[in-house]
């Protein structure tokens, strides 16, 4: 009886989500996938679209990995050796040696004593701060900070929280300084790739402020960064927003293997004795089963690929596309954020046109994204094209020439 009054409810809030041009509505199912061939990179075939090949703009899979011969057969044959799940949670049974082995590879990459494997990068996000925020905590905040940011404040219930201005580092020391004497402990979390924009935090900036606040905390100010889309693919050698801005404190890091290292899961690093503390109390590590045996084993084979002489290859290519794509929209007139990271928004400015462009790509055999409130504010509606390394410059030619097309008729 209550599912018949519920529904109703839920109806009209779908219907309001419709009428306002924020309904998401049916996702679209990839039932094949066509690898590179020529100078085409890989095409993608979707249910109800059958014999159509489309081209992929809007994947996290930065480096391009997961199509790859020697990701598979890892996977494949770590999954012959050790079964297709872990069979518990880690404390009870589900720990195997390639969990470990890949939490001590993450550790060495980012150059810190240890990491810890969560199921994704949201959980990962919930999981360390939930543990880390206590009743005489402050936390600060980046205003656009990331869906789980805001969700793991708002249920870790702090003492209390700021919020400053996008990038505003005036504003953070502003509530740096608010906060002296009312709490023990200070928390500054920020994305490393601010995802609907692409930009960066200044990581370097960010330290000096933890720094030079520290002393007026009996706990500490602790800094936090979720570089989920800066790990793997930016920096020189794919270690993320950290190693692009020269940062030096940040305490612990946040990253994912379901982006860049087209995998699954998500992990965090930091010293010892943080990481030790979060396998004793992070409930969605203790009561949430690990990433499969295979999929370890996967992000592992990643890790080699990004550290070879390819792996810096890789990333050559990734920026040389990205640059081009970024001078060909700029050329066609295209208002953009431009950066280093393949995340290339292309801002819109309103919600009908970008429903009506991410349209038109379909219609040419593109997939892209489009974004509207409240994903991103009023006003800033976009469409957020992602490059990937295994993206050719016919790929980003072909999208352009399509762009074009949109331009002239509209």
């Amino acid at each position: 009886m209550g599912l018949e009054k519920l529904r109703e409810v839920l109806e009209t809030s779908l219907a309001d989500l419709e009428r306002e041009g924020r309904l998401k509505g049916k996702e679209m199912i990839i039932t094949e996938i066509r690898k590179a061939e020529g100078e085409e990179g890989p095409r993608y075939f979707l249910k109800g679209k059958e014999g159509k090949p489309f081209l992929r703009m809007n994947s996290n899979s930065y480096l391009g990995l997961s199509l790859r011969k020697e990701m598979i057969s890892r996977g494949e044959e770590t999954a012959r050796q050790l079964g297709t799940g872990p069979g518990a949670v880690r404390f009870i049974s589900g720990t195997f040696q390639v969990h470990r082995s890949l939490e001590q590879r993450l550790a060495n990459f980012h150059h810190r004593d240890d990491a810890i494997l969560f199921s994704s990068a949201y959980t990962t996000v919930l999981g360390v701060l939930a543990p880390l925020i206590t009743a005489e905590t402050i936390v600060i905040s980046d205003e656009l900070n990331h869906n789980c940011i805001i969700n793991a404040i708002r249920l870790s219930r702090p003492a209390d929280k700021g919020i400053y201005s996008h990038l505003n580092m005036a504003e953070l020391e502003q509530e740096l300084q608010k906060s002296i004497g009312k709490a023990k402990r200070v928390i500054i979390v920020t994305d490393g790739i601010f995802s609907m924009r692409g930009d960066y935090a200044p990581l370097a900036e960010i330290c000096q402020l933890s720094q030079r606040y520290e002393q007026h905390f009996s706990e500490g100010v602790l800094l936090i960064v979720d570089d989920s889309h800066g790990v793997g693919c930016f920096g020189e050698t794919g270690r993320g927003t950290e190693e692009y801005t020269k940062a030096d404190g940040v305490d612990i890091l946040i990253g994912t293997l379901g982006k860049a290292f087209g995998v699954n899961g998500g992990y965090a690093v930091s010293n010892q004795t943080i990481i030790t503390y979060l396998r004793e109390s992070a409930p969605l590590y203790i009561y949430s089963n690990p990433i499969s045996p295979a999929e370890a084993a996967e992000a592992s084979q990643a890790l080699s690929i990004l550290e070879s002489e390819e792996g810096h290859l890789i990333l050559a290519h990734l920026r040389s596309i990205t640059k081009r794509f970024e001078t060909g929209l700029k050329e066609l007139g295209y208002e953009i954020i431009e950066g280093d990271h393949p995340i290339v928004p292309l801002l819109v400015r309103d919600t009908r046109k970008t429903a009506e462009l991410v349209n038109f790509l379909i219609e040419h055999g593109i997939l892209a994204t489009g974004l509207n409130y409240p994903v991103v504010p009023r006003g800033a509606e976009e469409i957020r094209f992602q490059i990937n390394a295994d993206h050719t410059p016919h790929d980003i030619d072909m999208v352009l020439e399509v762009l074009k097309e949109w331009k002239n008729i509209n």
